[in-house]
């Protein structure tokens, strides 16, 4: 049994009940679920979560689902990787990498699918859909596909080649729209009024599907031994993720999980092609002013960001900051955390790392902090970003002179 108590407003705080809703009739604020902490208190453990599935699902007493029958891959219980060789380099000796690359498919989305899709089975919703700029593609697609559910996945036409492969091949409806994804958004935002039996993901069943993102916070503490970082380092889209993770480190606490108040400071990052988030709070502003994207970066090409505001004031409320890199920079971070730690992320984790090292060199990421920077999805998804960078070290003759050559060549100049 869930322990959801309502839906609540985020900004007029009016509750609602458990149904497919997303925005407050009254002051058309943006829901988000609410708990009976005290129940869950009574029911959690530390033990009990431990002996739970290496999943998301080891957490479902902090998720809004109710009974067991999951659309899950398998998601979550990623790694949380000590990187020492990358840590040595920014000057960073206790760097951890949460490595969402190793999801089902491919990334972190996988996490927020589980759960929006097994909400809309509960509340008796028929066709899975949403906008995407191409991980949540894949893994609606893909979640669809094992549910047996019908799915229509709405994209920019314009998607990394791969993103849009790793979409059909599961045979779903795949719809793309020749405009950037605040134009895809704005299409589903009139369709899923249109369509009572659909789940828009990130729309209609938005409040849940976010939720997911907690399990970000709930994996690292517990692999942490129960405590929470000093600093982490999110890359940013919509600003959902963000916020959730900060919810879910307090929520650890609210619980019992935590023995101490979660002291996390959580930093931002974005491509300076799309960085509305970035660019408010270097202004100091209390909003978010829309842009038109234009980076390598395309998970994270949203203008107009839904949480934005509330990841600005997140990230102020907590003492962290915002990063914002070039695309060169971008493919430079893939490339550090590739040779550093054998991860090869999409240009989404090029962003977190070179923001992460760029805050590293400001000295605001400081080297007495834990820090965790979160990878969240697979570099073979966006390879194209690599082609005039990456390729072979050499081409040579199939001789062992040739080969001879070029050692001997490589070696005196080492």
């Amino acid at each position: 049994m869930a322990f959801v108590q309502s839906l609540k407003c985020r900004e007029c705080h009016k509750t609602y009940p458990i149904e497919a809703l997303h925005v407050c009739e009254f002051c058309f604020g943006p829901l988000e679920v609410a708990y009976d902490y005290e129940g869950i208190a009574a029911s959690i453990s530390r033990e009990k979560i431990a002996s739970g599935p290496p999943t998301i699902w080891r957490y479902a007493d902090l998720l809004p689902v109710d009974g067991t029958d999951y659309v899950s891959l398998g998601a979550g219980f990623t790694p949380l990787v000590k990187a020492r060789s990358l840590g040595e380099e920014l000057g960073l000796p206790n760097l951890w990498l949460k490595n969402d690359t190793v999801n089902p498919t491919g990334s972190f989305k996988d996490r927020v699918v589980s759960v929006a899709l097994s909400k809309a089975r509960e509340l008796g919703l028929k066709v899975a859909a949403c906008a995407s700029t191409g991980n949540l593609a894949n893994s609606v697609a893909a979640h669809a596909a094992w549910a047996g559910m019908e799915s229509y996945v709405f994209i920019p036409a314009n998607l990394e080649k791969a993103k849009i492969i790793t979409t059909s091949i599961f045979g779903g409806n795949l719809i793309a729209i020749e405009g950037n994804y605040d134009d895809v958004n704005r299409l589903c935002a009139e369709l899923a009024s249109e369509e009572p039996t659909w789940a828009f993901v990130n729309v209609n069943v938005r409040a849940y599907y976010s939720e997911g993102s907690k399990t970000l916070a709930f994996e690292v503490a517990e692999q942490l031994g129960w405590k929470a970082p000093d600093h982490v380092i999110v890359p940013v889209g919509s600003g959902s993720q963000l916020t959730k993770i900060h919810k879910g480190f307090h929520e650890l606490y609210e619980v019992g999980l935590l023995d101490e108040e979660p002291n996390v400071r959580i930093s931002g990052a974005q491509a300076a092609g799309c960085s509305p988030v970035a660019t408010a709070f270097a202004a100091g502003y209390d909003y978010v002013r829309p842009v038109k994207p234009n980076t390598i970066a395309k998970s994270l090409a949203i203008g107009n960001p839904a949480d934005g505001f509330y990841a600005l004031d997140v990230v102020r409320k907590s003492g962290g900051s915002f990063g914002s890199v070039t695309d060169e920079e971008i493919i430079e971070g893939m490339g550090l955390l590739a040779r550093t730690e054998g991860i090869f992320a999409e240009t989404a984790g090029g962003v977190t790392i070179a923001t992460l090292a760029k805050l590293a060199k400001e000295g605001i990421v400081r080297p007495d902090e834990t820090v965790v920077a979160y990878i969240t999805g697979n570099g073979l998804k966006t390879v194209e970003a690599l082609e005039d960078s990456q390729g072979p070290t050499y081409v040579i003759k199939p001789t062992l002179e040739a080969f001879t050559e070029v050692y001997q060549s490589k070696r005196s100049n080492q």
